[in-house]
């Protein structure tokens, strides 16, 4: 029913949608952890720069929460990964 170039214009723009989201998506990861972090550690507004122990709680919250986020990735592509290999099986 397509042509080769509306197959190609269709792969482009789910691959641009694609992109989009996943841009999306991190931003709101990013500012998820900022404001989080930010909430959780920062108390003092009497100076204009991060006390030793605050540095130290943002440090170690960031740190946490990018640690969170790789796991969540990896079990993520792990389920992609068995769904593939269980829908390759059925379609045998």
């Amino acid at each position: 029913m397509y042509n080769n170039y509306g197959a190609s214009y269709q792969e482009q723009r789910l691959q641009q949608m694609m992109e989009q989201k996943q841009l999306k998506d991190f931003m709101r990861m990013y500012s998820n952890l900022v404001s989080r972090c930010f909430d959780d550690c920062v108390a003092d507004f009497t100076s204009n720069t991060l006390n030793d122990k605050e540095l130290t709680c943002v440090n170690r919250c960031t740190q946490k929460n990018m640690k969170l986020n790789e796991r969540i990735g990896q079990r993520f592509a792990e389920e992609n990964a068995k769904l593939m290999e269980d829908q390759a099986k059925m379609g045998r």
